[in-house]
């Protein structure tokens, strides 16, 4: 046997009537879709429920299986703690599971527990499964920040554990939609997040999960989307597989969306392999960006992966543009790997010969000196996506009225303190976010008096 099924559910604690206390009524035609859901996956007669969850333990670069012999919860939080739930681990599996990864070099086991008991990530889908069944043993899975083709092996490992056991399995990913669908939402409005839940519906249609994959690290930020990565694990475990595909319900009566998904294994299907097809996107995406490089990213570049391979510092190229060897500005350069950032370090005002010499630097400083990473290790290399951004002079200005968010980067001064943070950054939209932020970097409180500067910047990337 293997993976037999998968379904995507949303975790609302307002589903449950003693949370919602009618209001749960607003999301009729989820709480049917999710009964038609669960009563699915009980046909299947599960041994083993899958189950991934965002708000299980979750690390930035390791895969959390919660461990021991069972485990329960409550609603307490939500003011409901006569509503429990309580579940017993498949050991067995989660051992098995545990081998694979280690085997397949995916970060992934049951050290750094924080907390035994079941997230609501984990309840709700379990409420609703055990009213038509408790004939199983439960997997839970929390995610990670780590790549859409780590989370997608890990699905693939899923699936392998489930065929060397021979257990009926079947995996549940836990995750709402967009949280930014309404302005009078919990989250407020961004213009992404209703655009995310029709491409994520769309997506379940179709059984296309290339598409969830490949959706950009940006646009989903900005839509504060929720259960991505679980499907991306369900994505792996369902890879070349067959499946009948159907989106159950969509609805966002709150500002957050709510989707529900069924795919059921039907044989198998050698092209449905996306992680591969993902994997061979990613790197023809890579190459083309990196050939259409200009030479202040050329540069970047070129410091870093010398360091990187040598552990010297790279000499300037005998040909660069006349204004990056006349010039003189401060310089930030940004690294990101599979969308998410892995260093930025920069300088406010010069502090070399030229912008040549100051990209040379802070290149260097990026991949090993952000406090935030680890060190770039050579094996990353050609992962990397550089931007450099050249800093405008700094001005002095009164208030946040004068600020745009998109146009010009803040500087905080208290004392000794000073923190910056550059323009046009996905997430962060408005002035005072950018103060908010510049405030934390510089350790400075948000009641303590700053004064303001703006900048304009030229981005290369």
């Amino acid at each position: 046997m293997s993976v037999l099924a998968a379904f995507a559910v949303p975790h609302p604690p307002i589903i449950l009537p003693e949370v919602g206390h009618g209001e749960e009524k607003k999301i009729r035609k989820t709480i049917t879709a999710y009964r038609k859901a669960m009563r699915r996956a009980a046909e299947y007669q599960p041994d083993t429920i899958v189950l991934t969850s965002p708000h299980s333990v979750m690390y930035a670069d390791y895969f959390h299986i919660s461990p021991g012999k069972h485990a329960g919860g409550d609603f307490a939080q939500f003011g409901a703690p006569q509503v429990k739930i309580r579940a017993d681990y498949d050991e067995a599996f989660v051992s098995a599971l545990t081998a694979c990864c280690k085997e397949e070099h995916i970060p992934a086991g049951t050290f750094g527990e924080r907390n035994r008991e079941l997230d609501h990530g984990t309840m709700i889908p379990l409420r609703f499964l055990q009213e038509y069944t408790s004939n199983f043993k439960l997997v839970r899975i929390g995610l990670s920040g780590l790549s859409p083709q780590m989370h997608y092996r890990l699905g693939q490992c899923i699936s392998h554990t489930a065929e060397t056991l021979n257990q009926r399995t079947v995996l549940i990913a836990s995750g709402d939609l967009s949280h930014k669908l309404t302005q009078d939402g919990p989250y407020g409005f961004a213009k992404e997040g209703p655009v995310f839940d029709h491409q994520t519906i769309e997506a379940f249609r179709k059984g296309d999960f290339l598409s969830l994959l490949e959706m950009d690290a940006d646009f989903c930020e900005a839509a504060a989307e929720c259960g991505l990565r679980s499907y991306w694990i369900m994505a792996g475990a369902l890879d070349r597989k067959a499946i009948r595909s159907e989106a159950l319900s969509y609805e966002g009566p709150f500002g957050v969306g709510y989707g529900v998904a069924s795919f059921e294994v039907t044989g198998t299907d050698a092209k449905r392999n996306f992680g591969e097809q993902a994997e061979a996107d990613r790197k023809k995406r890579l190459a083309q960006r990196k050939a259409a490089e200009d030479p202040f990213v050329k540069l970047a570049r070129q410091s870093l992966e010398t360091y990187i391979k040598t552990g010297h510092r790279a000499s300037l190229p005998d040909k660069l543009p006349e204004e990056m060897l006349s010039a003189r500005a401060g310089t930030f350069v940004s690294l990101k790997k599979d969308g998410l950032l892995r260093g930025c370090i920069g300088t406010i005002e010069p502090a070399q010969p030229n912008v040549a010499e100051e990209i040379l630097q802070n290149a260097v400083s990026a991949a090993v000196r952000d406090p935030r990473f680890d060190p770039v290790q050579p094996e990353e290399l050609e992962n990397l996506v550089y931007s450099v951004d050249v800093l405008g002079k700094p001005e002095p200005v009164e208030s946040e009225k004068q600020l745009d968010a998109k146009k010009y980067g803040v500087i905080v001064e208290n004392g000794q303190r000073r923190g910056l943070l550059l323009p046009n950054l996905a997430g962060v939209d408005t002035p005072s976010q950018q103060i908010a932020i510049a405030r934390k970097k510089a350790d400075i409180g948000p009641y303590e008096p700053v004064h303001l500067q703006r900048f304009e910047v030229v981005r290369h990337k």
